[in-house]
């Protein structure tokens, strides 16, 4: 298992504030019930102010079609949001920051590779936007996220992506996008868990599709 130290990072903080109900607002009571123990406690969370959870994981599973690898390449130009390789076994780090300025987490996602410097995929999640929910990806481009429970497992799907410029949102046309993102967070017992994302596209159908095993770093 990649340590922090090879890629890094110091250990995490733990610091807490509160139970964190954010997360927990964005679904009915009945739907936030649906959902194992583990993930509740694991999205209550709420560190204090530059506090950081880590979690610590292997990618086994990974496909990027050929349009998949062109929108992972134009993507790089707001920062490189997308996996760029297929490649399995590699080590991956994830690590969630409370953002005190925003009210919400800056999420930052390391990948190893064989040769070379880790891919390094940073993002914020904001309660705000339409849905409740939105993730900030950089260069003024956000992606709206709806919250949904399928199979005891928390969902999150994109509904809509915008460009703001000189204080004014702008919604960009489908074809400017990769298509339909979906990440889900499924809970694997004994405190490991499974985070995959998978984009389908319109017209070429599943283009990028990720997922690795992961489990919190002690400190």
């Amino acid at each position: 298992m990649v340590s922090l130290r090879h890629l890094g990072l110091a250990a995490p903080s733990n610091a807490r504030l509160h139970d964190d109900h954010r997360f927990r607002a964005l679904l009915s009571p009945e739907d936030w019930g649906r959902l194992p123990v583990s993930i509740w406690r694991r999205f209550s969370k709420r560190l204090a102010e530059g506090a950081t959870a880590v979690y610590v994981g292997e990618v086994d599973e990974a496909e990027i079609s050929p349009a998949g690898f062109w929108f992972a390449q134009l993507a790089r130009l707001i920062g490189g949001p997308l996996p760029t390789r297929a490649d399995l076994g590699l080590p991956m780090i994830v690590a969630v920051t409370e953002d005190a300025a925003s009210g919400g987490q800056i999420w930052t996602r390391i990948c190893g590779r064989p040769h070379g410097f880790p891919q390094v995929i940073h993002s914020a999640k904001r309660f705000a936007g339409p849905t409740g929910l939105e993730e900030y990806l950089g260069w003024g481009l956000s992606m709206s996220l709806r919250v949904c429970v399928t199979d005891g497992a928390l969902v999150f799907q994109s509904a809509g992506f915008t460009f703001e410029c000189a204080g004014r949102r702008l919604r960009l046309p489908a074809w400017l996008t990769p298509g339909d993102l979906t990440v889900t967070h499924a809970d694997l017992g004994a405190g490991a868990f499974r985070f995959t994302l998978e984009i389908i596209h319109p017209r070429f159908g599943r283009i990028i599709r990720q997922s690795a095993m992961f489990r919190e770093s002690a400190p």
